[in-house]
């Protein structure tokens, strides 16, 4: 993993995940791994530590400036010690639902910044000769990219068994830096100078785009192209007058739009990446197209579980966007910007789910609706540190309302991944929540599987399990519908999702009564019996 040891201040964006944490509310980057066998700690931790010399920052911790002026650093950690980063549990029973519960309640926990901010969990005892680790990373540290970046550097692309240090690794201790006020103060300033600098061209560079974009849909082009990807036309004024008004409307709460005040649950489901190819390919559609769509099924089906009537109402979902470049693809921290996507609720039909995904998105990427929110937050970064740290505080407790939820698709390993001869057979994403956004969901795709990850704020969302089921079953219906489950797709069968298309051709509907699910056996007598006792959320409590 590549860092900058010449420029160890966070970024605003970095920055912003540590103000906004709070008890009840960590932000951390997760997953939890299966692998064959037994992993005895020690082996955890010696394995881990053979790789600390490729992973620098996992042996550094923050430094925050006097008084909040600048921007918090990494130093190196004088009192680093690989005990503190490598733990283990035991579970009772073995069961996945046992194993769903513990890591709820280490992924509950807010980790101390005295130290290096990451740390493994083995967990032991789990049925079928497995052993799980829970693996976190303080969300400043890494986004969703940087997250597969670091569990390809730390993990072994083959079962080959290397032999490990037989004593434990000794670091060079490196004196914590010590600058002056004044020191401090000069380089706030100069960093505030130069977010301020780079907020400026990133407004131009946006405009520029936005004009070379409307040249080249006039097809005024006068061939002098860039070396860069082809840009998307301006969206028509029919797009502007129909999908605008959705854009600007307020976010409209949903039962698990609430204050998350903890602990978290998390669930999780997996697709085969084969069957999510199959109806990319049959559609003409993406991956992500794709797994947006599910998601957005599956959410109105548990909305309507929870007591929403769908008519009228509106979806909001965000997707973290990667912007980064090819010279930075394995830099550490974040380099991400978001794009809000808004959706009619009331849509039952999964290929009219997908239909609407496609063109929503396109008319965002049109309008460089993502790029205009990376210059929002680089503007954020102009505001003084100590005004930063205060404003995260209190916005981390009131509700914004600015999206329903967030949902991230990461693509992770092709190849299987090994833990000191250990495969790691399954990998489940973990993507915090916060503010009132009391759901969140991340999908990341390994060794031919996609899993899905779902964190929920336990009272906003105390039926978390019925996500899985309900993700099954919402992808179930949009096989059927695209027909991959009576046929096999050849490669260069690639029809195109219209709205005019899902109008004529899709008998399929998605099933929102909840009696329908009840009486297809979509929910188990456990998720009943949780429907039962739990009390139910209001909307816009």
């Amino acid at each position: 993993m590549r860092q900058h040891p010449d420029n160890n201040r966070l970024s605003t964006g970095d920055a912003l995940f540590l103000y906004l944490e709070r008890e009840g509310m960590p932000l951390n980057v997760a997953s939890i791994s299966i692998f064959e066998g037994n992993i005895s700690r020690q082996l955890c931790s010696r394995f881990i530590e053979s790789k600390l010399p490729l992973i620098p920052r996992y042996r550094q911790r923050l430094r925050k400036s006097p008084f909040n002026i600048g921007i918090p650093e990494w130093e190196f950690d004088p009192e680093f010690d690989i005990r503190n980063h490598v733990r283990e549990v035991s579970l009772r029973e073995g069961t996945e639902a046992e194993l769903k519960s513990v890591a709820g309640k280490i992924l509950s926990t807010v980790m101390d910044r005295h130290h290096p901010l990451w740390d493994f969990t083995v967990v032991h005892g789990l049925e079928h000769n497995c052993t799980a680790i829970i693996t976190r990373i303080h969300h400043c540290l890494a986004d969703g990219l940087a997250g597969v970046d670091l569990l390809n550097t730390i993990m072994d692309s083959t079962p080959e068994v290397r032999p490990l240090p037989k004593k434990r690794t000794t670091f060079p201790i490196s004196s914590p830096k010590k600058g002056t006020l004044l020191d401090e103060l000069v380089g706030s300033s100069v960093a505030l100078a130069e977010r301020a600098l780079n907020a400026q061209v990133g407004l131009f560079n946006v405009f520029q785009r936005i004009l070379m974009a409307a040249v080249h849909a006039n097809g005024n082009s006068n061939g002098n192209h860039l070396d860069e990807k082809p840009l998307a036309s301006l969206p028509s004024a029919d797009q502007l007058a129909r999908l605008m008004p959705e854009v600007t409307a307020a976010t409209q709460r949903l039962p698990f739009n609430v204050i998350c005040r903890g602990p978290q649950s998390f669930a999780w489901s997996e697709i085969p990446l084969a069957d999510l190819k199959a109806v990319k390919n049959a559609c003409g559609v993406t991956i992500n197209d794709v797994a947006l769509t599910i998601m957005a099924a599956t959410i109105r089906c548990y909305s309507v579980l929870r007591g929403v009537n769908p008519k009228g109402r509106l979806l909001r979902i965000v997707i973290p966007v990667s912007v980064r470049t090819n010279g930075h693809a394995h830099d550490l921290g974040n380099q991400i910007t978001f794009l809000p996507v808004t959706l009619p609720l009331e849509i039952s039909k999964p290929l009219k789910w997908l239909a609407a995904i496609r063109e929503r998105i396109a008319f965002l990427k049109g309008a460089h609706l993502a790029e205009c929110v990376s210059i929002f937050g680089t503007m954020l970064g102009t505001i003084p540190t100590a005004a930063q740290e205060l404003m995260g505080r209190i916005v981390s407790q009131i509700p914004l309302g600015l999206c329903n939820l967030i949902f991230t698709n990461v693509p992770g390993p092709e190849a299987p991944l090994y833990l000191h001869g250990h495969k790691m057979l399954r990998c489940y994403p973990y993507v915090p929540i916060g503010g009132d956004i009391g759901i969140n969901c991340a999908m990341l795709t390994y060794n031919g599987t996609a899993y899905f990850g779902f964190t929920g704020d336990v009272h906003a969302a105390p039926d978390l399990r019925r996500l899985e089921k309900l993700l099954k079953a919402s992808f179930s219906e949009l096989k059927q519908a695209a027909g991959v489950s009576k046929r096999r797709i050849s490669p260069g069968h690639k029809p195109t999702v219209t709205h005019a298309q899902t109008s004529k051709k899709n008998p399929a509907k998605m099933r929102t009564d909840p009696k329908a699910f009840e009486t297809v056996g979509n929910i188990d007598p456990e998720e009943q019996s949780e429907r039962e006792v739990h009390p139910r959320v209001a909307i816009g409590a």
